[in-house]
């Protein structure tokens, strides 16, 4: 036997042993398998070996490798396509009306006996609630006037000094004097938004979108104008570019999720992060820009920012330690740009201010209660959760469904098939105690009727029970078609 096919024996050998335990169960969705080096060393065979072995299970779509964190063990499900489909003569700005569906499903998040699968909320078990508490009693008490005092617009200082320092991971530089602090990220959106557009305008959104964005403008009596968008790479650039062309001069500002998009989960790459602001800057067009679920990718290394390329001050960054830290807390932040001292007079008319005690408490924390070591936890539980809770759907829903893959935050976006009506299932699902986000609820179209969003914030037993159950209600629709809704 020659070298050369000895070596091949030996990759196909190690990449066997991986498979086995995959099939096995030993190694699950979502698992870390065994180091290059540390593989090498345990079966005795070169390095080469073991990357040419692993370049096969990646190949086979067994195992995915992520930058500087190493390989893990996919779920097996088909995944949903690359790129949106694109119907250009329906872009056009429309009324935004979701009738009562927005409402049932806040509904949901005030009743205890639900288990909350259709709300983007982080699990408090993955947040450091004692640590945080600690430290709003202890600033509360070391600046006893402060905190019962306004912390009127830009907000606290030193809170906006430690958020300033943070921008720089995600390539920007700012000083703390442009940066406001609002009441959650949705105030930060709702801010700009009354700043750039008065009622009757266009505001161009990626679709699916977030519905509180629909809510917001539908709330201030604007247009939406929605663009498709891709659960890898984000806003389509050709289909925005097209849409401001046709309607020019009518579109006011435009709303992107640029990392890891909720509900698809969609990246965009930093050429593309470059070409939207670009883009919007040829066309006047303002940028809201939400990055709300940046700190929560799954590598090491968070990503930039379109604001990182904006050079005009035509990008307001919005974002919020709701997905991080605290959702309770209720403290976000803008970087506006060009528009900052408006948004801090805007700001000041809407609410006042930012609660006092609890700037105090993330302030502290940024500076002093290990952020980054926290979120180097979290982001290891949200890829392993998101991974098994993707694998649950692929081993209980129906034939044909295809979900997400997204590289940070914790919302599955899941496709079943035609037959399956998301809002029946919804209605279902509610009666075996279950809430789920149906997808008609984020389109003004009510598209993707047979799509929901889900959060794979939680992961346990009873969750993995409750994908079961929705799973097999969506069966029983496949089976019986003429049932769905019209």
């Amino acid at each position: 036997m020659s070298q050369t096919d000895r070596t091949e024996l030996l990759y196909e050998q190690v990449a066997a042993r991986v498979s086995y335990l995959v099939e096995q169960g030993t190694l699950r969705p979502g698992d870390r398998v065994p180091s290059i080096r540390s593989l090498s060393k345990q079966m005795q065979v070169s390095i080469n070996t073991v990357k040419e072995a692993y370049r096969q299970l990646e190949d086979q779509r067994l195992i995915e490798a992520r930058p500087q964190s190493g390989y893990y063990v996919r779920a097996r499900l088909p995944e949903l396509p690359a790129e949106p489909v694109v119907n250009r003569p329906g872009l056009n700005p429309c009324e935004v009306s979701l009738d009562n569906i927005y409402q049932l499903v806040m509904r949901d998040l005030l009743d205890p006996g639900l288990l909350q699968l259709g709300i983007a909320i982080p699990s408090p078990e993955q947040l450091p609630v004692e640590k945080l508490n600690r430290m709003l009693a202890r600033e509360t008490r070391r600046y006893a006037t402060q905190s019962v005092s306004y912390a009127l617009p830009p907000g606290n200082l030193r809170l906006r000094q430690q958020i300033a320092r943070r921008m720089l991971l995600s390539g920007c530089t700012v000083s703390p004097e442009q940066i406001a602090i609002t009441s959650g990220c949705v105030e930060a959106v709702m801010l700009a938004l009354r700043v750039l557009c008065r009622p009757g305008d266009a505001v161009a959104i990626e679709t699916p979108v977030y519905f509180n964005f629909l809510e917001l403008i539908a709330e201030l009596g604007l247009k939406a104008l929605e663009i498709p968008a891709s659960p890898l790479g984000g806003i389509s650039l050709e289909a925005l570019e097209y849409a401001l062309g046709s309607h020019r001069g009518q579109v006011k500002a435009c709303i992107v999720i640029s990392n890891f998009n909720n509900p698809l989960g969609g990246l965009m790459s930093d050429a593309d992060k470059q070409r939207l602001v670009t883009l919007l800057e040829d066309f006047q067009v303002p940028l809201i820009e939400d990055d709300i679920y940046g700190d929560l990718s799954y590598y090491d290394e968070r990503p930039s920012v379109a604001k990182a390329y904006d050079r005009t001050g035509n990008v307001l960054l919005c974002s919020s330690f709701s997905k991080t830290l605290a959702p309770g807390y209720r403290v976000g932040w803008i970087a506006a740009g060009r528009y900052q001292e408006q948004i801090e007079r805007v700001k000041m008319i809407t609410s006042v201010a930012t609660s006092s005690p609890t700037q105090l408490a993330i302030a502290e924390f940024l500076a002093n209660g290990g952020y980054d070591h926290h979120l180097r936890s979290i982001r290891r539980v949200y890829a392993r959760q998101t991974v098994l809770m993707a694998d649950a759907i692929g081993r209980f829903f129906p034939a044909g469904t295809r979900v997400s893959r997204p590289q940070g935050g914790y919302v599955l976006w899941v496709e079943m098939p035609p037959e399956v009506d998301a809002l029946r299932l919804y209605e279902r699902a509610r009666a075996f105690g279950i809430s789920i986000a149906p997808g008609m609820l984020f389109s003004l179209a009510r598209r993707f009727r047979n799509c929901i969003r889900l959060n794979a914030g939680h992961w346990d037993s009873c969750i993995e029970a409750a994908i079961e159950t929705l799973g097999r209600l969506a069966c029983e629709q496949c089976e019986q078609p003429h049932e769905r809704n019209v």
